[in-house]
């Protein structure tokens, strides 16, 4: 997926050389260009843009001032001649900051910054709307939040979801709910349990403290769940 750009910069010989860079960088697309911020707006407001080359210097209104005085703009990175403004651009949460004339490798170091924020913003949204999952129990279909999901106990032909308010019991089987939860967060450790790694306070013998419980873990498996839980953060004198 390419980040789609705008170049605001008023001086031409500026607007060319970024729109060079971008044509050069595959993960870029230029979308748009303007002499100044005035003439940006309608852009911005037309398309969708993620990524903005802002010149500070202009006439009418600089780049600050369009910063200062707009919201929801896309990411910025600054460019400019004058390195003065570097604090002032970075308090209004710009990404980079560009000093004129501008070397095609620092050019593109600010573009992979922009690139992996992006990536992250996106992977955070995704993660977000996604962190739940909906059960039918006693009649009603109920949603049940990773976060809030503790772990699961099989009982013979249902499983129980204990959860930060409360049991559900539910008619499924543990291996059909294990293949819906992402594996990152749960974790089979015993043919009657899946636990939340997020959720574990500590680790006793073959029981797993979890809330106020101790889940049991089976000893075949048992260096493997060691594993993933402690994930190599165990301090050793």
């Amino acid at each position: 997926m390419k980040l789609k750009c705008i170049i605001v910069d008023d001086e031409p010989m500026a607007r060319k050389v970024l729109e060079e860079y971008i044509h050069d960088t595959d993960f870029l697309e230029l979308v748009g260009k303007a002499e100044n911020p005035l003439k940006a707006i309608s852009v911005l407001g037309n398309q969708q843009i993620d990524l903005m080359f802002l010149d500070i210097n202009m006439p009418k209104l600089s780049g600050m001032e369009f910063l200062k005085a707009s919201q929801h703009l896309p990411m910025t990175i600054l460019t400019t001649a004058y390195e003065e403004y570097a604090l002032e651009g970075f308090e209004l949460n710009v990404l980079d900051y560009l000093l004129k004339p501008i070397s095609f490798e620092r050019f593109l170091k600010a573009s992979q910054k922009a690139k992996e924020f992006f990536e992250l913003k996106n992977s955070n949204q995704k993660q977000k709307e996604d962190d739940f999952f909906f059960v039918k129990c006693n009649g009603k279909i109920e949603k049940v939040v990773y976060d809030d999901l503790f772990y699961i106990e099989a009982m013979m032909n249902y499983v129980v979801l204990h959860t930060r308010h409360k049991k559900m019991i539910v008619y499924l089987t543990l291996k059909s709910i294990l293949e819906q939860l992402p594996s990152s967060i749960f974790l089979k450790v015993h043919k009657s349990f899946i636990i939340n790694l997020t959720k574990v306070k500590g680790i006793e013998g073959n029981q797993i403290d979890i809330s106020l419980n101790k889940v049991i873990m089976s000893q075949s498996i048992a260096e493997e769940v060691m594993e993933k839980i402690i994930k190599g953060r165990l301090i050793k004198r």
